[in-house]
């Protein structure tokens, strides 16, 4: 199935970019932590998961058929978002990447946005274990007109 056969198609963008980005530790390391432009950084992506969807104040579930294709994927995308946050919360939003990385509950939260990404890839037809787009790439990919 295409991306773009969904409602919101560009939020689903957008929360897809995030979830593959917080869901590769090996990108983490050689994008986030070396510092490589054009990728944005961790409060970058956890802005991309939540700014349009505000799934930091309500379910993925309100969102099936519109981002999300079906429970299954709201639920992964639930327990994700929910992980992420909690780290955030406790390292601060503006802390450095390796904040984040070297928190204890890191592996577990890039385990759940994992398990989220493989399923909205796989549902879309894409395969998810290319790397990562570049925000450039993003935004080209949502242009309208």
């Amino acid at each position: 199935m295409p991306l773009n056969d969904m409602p919101w198609w560009r939020w689903r963008s957008n929360v897809r970019s995030a979830l593959h980005m917080l869901s590769d530790p090996v990108f983490q390391r050689e994008t986030w932590v070396a510092g490589q432009e054009g990728y944005g950084d961790v409060t970058d992506a956890v802005y991309r998961l939540v700014e349009d969807t505000w799934l930091d104040n309500w379910s993925a579930e309100k969102y099936v058929g519109t981002i999300f294709r079906d429970a299954q994927e709201a639920s992964l995308v639930d327990v994700a978002v929910l992980r992420v946050l909690r780290i955030v919360h406790q390292v601060g939003a503006d802390s450095p990447v390796t904040a984040y990385l070297d928190h204890h509950a890191w592996p577990e939260a890039v385990r759940a946005c994992r398990e989220a990404h493989v399923r909205l890839a796989g549902n879309d037809g894409d395969d998810p274990d290319v790397p990562p787009r570049s925000l450039d790439a993003l935004r080209i990919l949502t242009r309208t007109g």
